[in-house]
């Protein structure tokens, strides 16, 4: 597949600080990626890089097949940018704020309705932004940042401010765009968020990369163990333990429930010899690690 962002060992710093320490990093058409890590670990300094507002001390950027630093004019127009927190002007009505950044872009104007539209503020577009929540203003950002249907969008927290419904909303926005080619960028606090999203997850710490690759290759380097989640006929809790040959090494979670940690390799043996109990056994959840525990194990291993 075509990259989208191409970024060769690249460092930043400011000062005696290496905001990002000889990362490289591709990023391919058609697909979203999450970038995770705590505040202060380098996700913004490289949003900034790939922007093009930054330039690199070391390594190289390509962009949408050009450096970003150059203001190459045809690419930042395929280029959308919505940052953590959105600064547009309070006096002008949603409408007003769309039309103007449509200009910047040299983007049709007659497509703004469909556009605010598609992000929920149809209704709203004749009022002033200064009267918006945080989540309305959060959608007229997102709308900005998919002017001119762009070939890379950058996401720097943007679910912050959004009820369930419009995160579900917003996702469908990001699958369509997804299928479509564009290459999507996720930063986000929100993991539990990412996994039904995200085709790779990269996860950086004091300015380096230390996991990239989708959740279940994660999992695999990680070996993690999985929760098995067992719940029983009531009164045959007690048979099925002995029975599975458990000896104490799980946890209760009530009369009819337990829970057990186990490896890959026991997990399949263990879930066929509880299947097999089908008299006793009423349900078998397999609860694979989660984007946050992997985040805290990639973690630690470093800081170890």
């Amino acid at each position: 597949m075509t990259a989208h962002v191409q970024i060769d060992a690249v460092v930043k710093r400011y000062g005696p600080r290496t905001a990002v320490d000889h990362i490289s990093l591709t990023l391919r058409e058609g697909e979203t990626v999450a970038l995770v890590g705590h505040n202060g670990a380098g996700k913004t300094t490289l949003i900034k890089l790939m922007i093009g507002l930054i330039r690199p001390d070391e390594g190289t950027i390509r962009v949408l097949g050009s450096d970003p630093a150059t203001g190459d004019a045809k690419a930042r127009r395929r280029l959308g940018y919505l940052p953590e927190n959105v600064a547009l002007n309070p006096a002008l009505t949603g409408r007003e704020t769309l039309s103007f950044y449509a200009r910047l872009k040299n983007e049709d104007r007659r497509k703004v309705a469909a556009l605010l539209e598609r992000v929920g503020l149809g209704e709203a577009s004749a009022r002033r932004v200064g009267t918006y929540s945080k989540g309305m203003r959060q959608r007229l950002g997102l709308a900005q940042a998919l002017l001119g249907k762009p070939k890379l969008l950058l996401l720097d927290e943007p679910t912050t401010g959004l009820d369930p419904a419009l995160r579900e909303q917003f996702y469908e926005i990001v699958r369509v765009m997804r299928n479509e080619g564009c290459t999507v960028l996720i930063c986000s606090h929100a993991l539990a968020e990412m996994e039904g999203c995200a085709d790779r997850v990269v996860i950086v710490d004091s300015g380096r990369k230390i996991a990239d690759g989708s959740i279940d290759e994660l999992r695999r380097i990680a070996s993690i163990p999985a929760k098995i989640r067992l719940r029983t006929v009531p009164g045959e809790l007690r048979r099925v333990e002995t029975h599975l040959g458990l000896n104490g090494c799980h946890k209760r979670l009530d009369d009819t429930t337990i829970e057990v940690n186990l490896t890959l390799a026991e997990k399949v043996r263990f879930v066929h010899r509880a299947a097999a109990l089908e008299d006793q056994v009423l349900d078998i959840d397999v609860l694979p690690p989660s984007l946050d525990e992997l985040y805290a194990h990639f973690l630690q291993g470093r800081r170890m």
